[in-house]
């Protein structure tokens, strides 16, 4: 694949970002190169070797929304070095699992399997590549459970017992939230949306987003922070797929902030946000009075949102956003 010089300075810098200390920087690079795809694969894969473990684990994360075959011998090579690096290899792995390439599909199958029935391995990996396989037809996953039910491991032996009835558990929360009646504990419905998210009709996360956002504004305020992070969760999974749908509600939910919100939504804002959004942005910086923090990390989604829409200081829009902000937020 031939990549211009342009895009191949673009995606050389984001690779560079996955390695930022800034969360709101790192996680934007990861949904930015998401969105770019298959012609960033060639550019993560050499950047693997010589990263760090947390740059990794972005690297496995980014090749997990991809899903590219070439990713299989990266992932592979990452199970053998434990920790979280591992298990985001697990994730990149069930990624491939549906690839239209037959034997790409068989090799991350074989690795996950072989990984999950690993006596040497660690229990949390063993864990993770046991719950990758719960999208696998129920024939893979009764042979797997099958052979760990005799595994010295008690903790395993129970997880296999119990994934059936766990998967069933998420599909029913998941189903049911897109039909628009929400589980009590937004934990649950974070947790179904990790794997599944990435799949659903645009049109059914946009639906959920209201859902929740209407949730919010009725419950206590520490559930209204966990139903807020897990309406963010869900802008930072349309925002890998490129979609705006939800747009609005990022922008309403930016102006109307009365402090930082969950890195999920300035990361969406990095790569969906459009010049409809800048406003609402200095709208919060201008209200963030004391926190230098936030009003950065603010600061950097408005100049990445110029720079990708191309809008100049002498646009209409800027003269508003400084007027807004009390300060011109392109060199803050």
């Amino acid at each position: 694949m031939v990549i211009k010089a342009s895009s191949a300075a673009e995606i050389r810098t984001l690779v560079s970002a996955l390695a930022a200390d800034d969360e709101v920087k790192r996680e934007a690079a990861i949904a930015r190169l998401a969105v770019i795809g298959a012609r960033a694969v060639e550019a993560l894969g050499r950047a693997y070797d010589d990263a760090d473990r947390v740059t990794k684990v972005a690297i496995l994360r980014v090749l997990e929304s991809i899903a590219d075959g070439r990713a299989t011998t990266i992932a592979r090579r990452a199970l053998a070095e434990r920790g979280d690096v591992a298990i985001a290899a697990t994730s990149a792995l069930r990624a491939l699992l549906d690839s239209p390439h037959g034997p790409t599909g068989t090799d991350a199958l074989d690795a996950l399997v072989a990984t999950a029935l690993d006596p040497e391995a660690d229990r949390r990996l063993r864990l993770a590549a046991f719950d990758a396989l719960r999208d696998m037809p129920e024939g893979v996953r009764v042979r797997v459970a099958d052979a760990l039910a005799g595994d010295p491991d008690p903790q395993l032996k129970s997880r296999a017992l119990e994934l059936p009835r766990d998967a069933a558990a998420a599909d029913s929360v998941w189903q049911d939230a897109i039909e628009g009646r929400l589980p009590e504990d937004p934990a649950t419905l974070r947790e179904a949306a990790q794997t599944r998210a990435s799949s659903a009709a645009l049109s059914a996360l946009q639906k959920m987003i209201e859902a929740i956002r209407a949730r919010e504004a009725s419950a206590p305020r520490r559930a209204r922070n966990a139903w807020q992070s897990v309406r963010g969760s869900l802008h930072q999974a349309l925002a890998l797929r490129g979609s705006r749908v939800a747009m609005y509600d990022l922008r309403e939910t930016i102006s109307g902030t009365q402090g930082p919100l969950p890195t999920s939504f300035l990361a969406a804002l990095h790569v969906v946000g459009d010049e409809s959004c800048l406003e609402s942005i200095a709208t919060a910086y201008a209200r963030a009075e004391s926190d230098e923090r936030w009003r950065a990390q603010l600061a950097t989604a408005l100049r990445a949102i110029v720079r990708r829409e191309k809008i100049t200081r002498r646009h209409a829009v800027m003269k508003r956003v400084q007027k807004i902000a009390g300060v011109d937020l392109t060199a803050a």
